[in-house]
């Protein structure tokens, strides 16, 4: 089976979001064996956004649906796009209700050893166009679904108010557009506003089908 690993390596030197917690793992030493402790923010690499991430009173990342994080999914090319993701962008792709949806960008082409302020995001029309279709989950190449240091959160708020999962920070430096069994789950955290994942895609052949 050919599995893709789009998650983001967790390391010290990994490239952050700025203002988040940098990892630091500190292991201890018993006399059989060794154990470590973990300092990290909850929306650092390959993460999940939570309804209480922007939503005072929104759930946290262990009442999101499972299903809509594993199954088929769409991988689609914008890497033409060069500020901003629009409706005219995903329209042509004819999106329907319960689709799991990933965007390729030029984020994925610049590589992630550095953070970049100006990375393609995804617009507040676009994201209240996926909310009304009801997707079941969003993912981006990059850090965060909406641009840096806007004031419009809808990116956020329009998918999450739906309960409509979003993944952050995916790796398809290696992944053509096209169809995907997905798997990506966060830690069950207890009213956590989000949590580090690992994420994959199996690609899809004719004829083969996924055992579950």
């Amino acid at each position: 089976m050919n599995i893709i690993d789009i998650s983001h390596a967790i390391t010290p030197k990994m490239p952050l979001y700025p203002g988040s917690q940098k990892p630091v793992f500190r292991a201890m030493r018993g006399k059989t064996s060794v154990s470590s402790s973990i300092l990290m923010g909850s929306h650092i690499g390959t993460h999940v956004d939570a309804p209480c991430h922007v939503f005072r009173l929104g759930s946290g990342v262990d009442e999101l649906p499972l299903e809509s994080m594993v199954g088929m999914c769409r991988v689609l090319d914008l890497s033409y796009v060069k500020e901003a993701i629009h409706i005219e962008d995903l329209k042509k792709y004819k999106i329907q209700k319960g689709e799991r949806i990933m965007v390729k960008t030029k984020n994925s082409s610049r590589g992630f050893k550095n953070f970049f302020s100006d990375y393609i995001y995804l617009s507040g029309e676009a994201a209240q166009y996926l909310g009304k279709i009801g997707i079941a989950m969003f993912g981006i190449d990059y850090l965060s679904v909406k641009q840096k240091g806007s004031a419009d959160n809808r990116p956020h708020t329009e998918l999450l108010k739906r309960k409509i999962v979003i993944f952050e920070g995916l790796n398809l430096v290696k992944v053509k557009a096209g169809k995907y069994f997905f798997v990506g789950l966060p830690l069950k955290f207890v009213g956590l506003d989000g949590s580090p994942a690992r994420a994959i895609l199996i690609p899809m052949k004719v004829g083969y089908k996924i055992k579950l």
